[in-house]
């Protein structure tokens, strides 16, 4: 599908975006009928269901649930957020999705663990004239009411564009292992095709290539194993799609003795920062939870109040808002990460990591 680049920074989008629905809640305009989505009227102790796919990523968890929560406090303190995470499993987060609208839920912003499985949930619920935000994760096959993510297709081409640049800096010699998500997650699949853009015509060999089921570590790490046993010294560097699939690309070259080569990672995870400064890791990607989190439940306030909020990318037929992420190394870490307040030396510069971060700057 065409889809439009955003030509605005990510906190412009997000602040516009939250104007809006501020300037809606204030005016206690209804703004049109809510297409398939939401049924109007008062919001007023209204429900909203916010469905994580995993607990591989700490993300979901220790961030996105607390900022949408808390986001969610302030345009509507009366309003209850029913969270729920399907650990992984397709057919957990469908009964977790039927809860949430046998609860009353006004919308449901969902971050599928299958994309396609999901298509079931988003017919179901505009059935019911419930609003389905897709987070994260696009639902291809039956267009949710919004998507709401950052360019998952362009994360992919500026962690590979990351790592053929540095490698062609260093003058390496060798191929590449590329360590892609979850084979049921188009998110993923998004990921994927951004990283070949950027490696197919690098020059350097693609050596082999694994779609890590749920995105596990575990079986990130005995897949890379494998390779190392077989390609041994020919790897020059790993492409891997997150920080949990990167950290086990790290520690099966750790546990095989052998020097850990330059991996990629996404979702700046504090593990993953770590390891960036420790000189295990090295990139990954910045893409504030914070903007995607407060982003997605503005939109649902406006759904729920009644209103079809307008996107400003379209990507699988489906009203998208799709921010731009940044590339973290040693280089700007400190500046991405700590000195704009994302994360806190405190929770990164343990003792392990102390020297690290001293010489960084980071305190």
């Amino acid at each position: 599908m065409k889809r439009t680049k955003m030509r605005t920074s990510a906190f412009a989008a997000a602040a516009v975006l939250a104007t809006s629905a501020l300037a809606a809640c204030g005016s206690g305009s209804t703004g049109g009928d809510g297409g398939s989505g939401a049924t109007g009227g008062a919001v007023e102790n209204a429900k909203v269901a916010f469905l994580m796919p995993d607990l591989a990523s700490t993300r979901y968890e220790l961030q996105d649930k607390p900022l949408f929560e808390a986001k969610m406090k302030q345009l509507c303190p009366s309003c209850t957020v029913i969270y729920q995470n399907a650990d992984s499993d397709a057919a957990k987060q469908q009964q977790q999705a039927n809860s949430a609208l046998a609860q009353g839920v006004k919308a449901i912003v969902l971050d599928p663990v299958d994309s396609a499985a999901a298509a079931t949930i988003v017919k179901t619920a505009q059935s019911q004239q419930v609003a389905v935000i897709a987070y994260d994760r696009p639902i291809p096959a039956t267009p949710a009411d919004y998507y709401i993510s950052f360019d998952n297709e362009k994360i992919g081409s500026l962690i590979g564009q990351s790592l053929v640049d540095h490698l062609k800096s260093e003058k390496a010699e060798g191929g590449l292992l590329q360590v892609n998500g979850s084979p049921t997650d188009a998110a993923a699949g998004l990921i994927k095709k951004g990283i070949h853009s950027a490696i197919d015509s690098s020059g350097f060999k693609l050596l082999a290539e694994y779609d890590t089921p749920d995105w596990q570590p575990e079986k990130a790490q005995t897949w890379v194993s494998g390779q190392i046993t077989q390609f041994g010294d020919e790897i020059v560097g790993v492409v891997a799609a997150n920080d949990g699939t990167g950290g086990g690309a790290i520690s099966a070259f750790k546990a095989a003795g052998k020097k850990v080569p330059p991996v990629t990672g996404n979702d700046a995870e504090v593990a993953a920062a770590q390891r960036i400064i420790k000189g295990d890791q090295y990139n990954t990607i910045s893409k504030p939870i914070k903007i995607v989190a407060e982003a997605s439940a503005d939109v649902a306030y406006q759904f729920m109040q009644g209103q079809k909020p307008a996107g400003k990318d379209t990507l699988f037929n489906t009203p998208s808002q799709l921010f731009v992420p940044t590339v973290v190394t040693k280089e700007n870490i400190k500046e991405v990460l700590f000195d704009s307040g994302i994360m806190k030396a405190a929770d990164v510069c343990t003792a392990e990591y102390a020297d690290g971060c001293t010489e960084l700057g980071i305190k």
